[in-house]
């Protein structure tokens, strides 16, 4: 028999979808080692060894990253370490070698002093209660491996980097593209990408560097896009697109540095796989505007809606056949021509062949899309402690007034003229809502309505910009 390992997570850092905390108060490296002891006893049942991982740019990243890689030896896995990389090629890297788990060190768009671990089983995404079995098990003690295992550095060989420009099957109209890597982990990949891709290429932050000095890496705040536009203007690029840390998610603005929304992009992803695949199944989260689900019927295709989180539109594709899934927080997932992981470099590809393949700008392809008044997604300050038990709360009470309600994640209520979701963050103390409406004195009035719900909660609604909600009477 191996040795006993035993460790205790900080109960924080468990998320629904990953392993997140912050560095130095809830995570430390013998966390890391720990994560590597115990996935490699759930390798071990299986009679599988062969891991890969790989790393962000953050500051604490080799080192959480080596600490990993010692638990997964000791546990007897052989280990492919990557080095750092974007989340999406340690994804593909998984992938093509079929290996038997991967694992990637990354904080992903959160503050600086955060980092974590996304876990991948299989090539199928491991979280919820997969994740608290591993920090039961801990606590009831790991047995180590018989012998160890062995770890080797592997330099990238191309193959990533080739299959993303396989994705630009249009290559006759060459488009000027500027690129915001946001300091991420994408850094080398882009450059060797850039490489094999016709037109022009402007690529602002260009390095890695875990102190994000230009902007936060989080491409769903416009505070974080302005560069962006600023250099698609001076440049009059066709495009210009945006890395969150790890470079699973896209951000994106038009031709006139305008900012175009995750749900409008998806609809335009979607329509053009339908093109290829009619009657396509099409996925879109809880965030996603009516405009979404009713324009991919219009396709031609079949819709549907799943919970928000990486690890849960991936469950919901794979239970599905979705060719496509869209999130508002700007995760894309195509199953069409990729694996269907959430990749932003691939993203941004396929958006560039949908360019390249017809005369249109983006702003035109938006144009012809239906035009509602919606919020952004609005995010703010609610405990880890108390967030779900408001949200069942205000679940019963929608109930009790015999409102529509969809609960696949949260409480998505349809209104007269429009639509309203309240749901917990699974990431960050924090709830989510969103409103979209006919015209803005309906959303002014769902906002209210929001806003008087969550008041009798003692949980303050943040003041939206743009709109001026009544706290009168006013009718959801």
């Amino acid at each position: 028999m191996g040795t006993l390992f035993r460790h205790e997570f900080h109960p924080s850092i468990l998320r629904e979808y990953d392993i997140r905390g912050m560095v130095g108060k809830t995570l430390f490296e013998n966390d890391a080692q720990a994560l590597g002891v115990v996935f490699a006893s759930v390798l071990r049942e299986q009679g599988r060894d062969h891991v890969v991982v790989g790393h962000d740019g953050r500051d604490s990243s080799p080192g959480l990253e080596q600490a990993l890689v010692g638990g997964l030896v000791s546990g007897g896995m052989t280990v492919k370490r990557l080095g750092c990389c974007p989340t999406p090629e340690l994804y593909f890297a998984s992938f093509s070698d079929k290996a038997a788990g991967a694992i990637m060190v990354t904080g992903s768009h959160n503050p600086i002093g955060y980092n974590g671990f996304k876990i991948v089983l299989g090539n199928q995404p491991f979280f919820g209660e997969a994740l608290l079995g591993l920090a039961q098990a801990l606590r009831g003690g790991v047995q180590l491996g018989v012998q160890s295992g062995q770890a080797r550095w592997c330099d990238s060989d191309g193959r990533y980097e080739a299959a993303l420009a396989e994705g630009l099957r249009h290559r006759a109209r060459k488009l000027r593209v500027v690129w915001d890597n946001s300091h991420s982990s994408a850094a080398y990949a882009l450059s060797r990408l850039l490489l094999r891709l016709p037109g022009e290429h402007i690529v602002l932050n260009g390095t890695v560097d875990g102190l994000f000095p230009a902007h936060h890496p989080d491409p769903t705040l416009p505070e974080n896009m302005v560069q962006l536009q600023h250099a698609v203007r001076v440049n009059a690029a066709d495009l210009g697109v945006a890395f969150d840390g790890d470079a699973d998610r896209l951000g994106v603005v038009n031709e006139s540095g305008a900012l175009i929304q995750a749900d409008r992009l998806s609809l335009i992803f979607a329509q053009s796989i339908l093109q290829e695949r009619p009657g396509a199944m099409i996925l879109g989260d809880v965030k996603m505007s009516q405009v979404f689900f009713d324009g991919v019927v219009a396709a031609g295709g079949r819709v549907a809606m799943c919970p928000s989180g990486h690890s849960e539109v991936k469950s919901a594709m794979r239970e599905t056949g979705a060719a496509f899934a869209g999130e508002m927080s700007g995760h894309f997932f195509f199953a069409d021509h990729w694996p269907g992981f959430d990749d932003g470099l691939y993203a941004a590809i396929r958006l560039i062949d949908l360019l390249a393949g017809q005369s249109q700008t983006l702003s035109k392809l938006c144009e012809a899309l239906p035009d509602l008044v919606s919020t952004p997604e609005i995010r703010f300050e609610c405990d880890d402690d108390i967030k779900f038990a408001v949200i069942d709360r205000i679940v019963a009470r929608c109930r009790a007034a015999g409102d529509d309600l969809v609960l696949t994640d949260g409480v998505r209520v349809k209104a007269m003229h429009g639509w309203w979701l309240l749901r917990a963050s699974n990431t960050q103390p924090a709830l989510v809502a969103r409103v979209e409406g006919s015209n803005h004195a309906t959303c002014q009035d769902m906002l209210a309505h929001i806003a008087r719900l969550l008041q009798d909660e003692g949980v303050v609604f943040p003041v939206i910009e743009g709109f001026s909600p009544n706290l009168g009477e006013a009718e959801s």
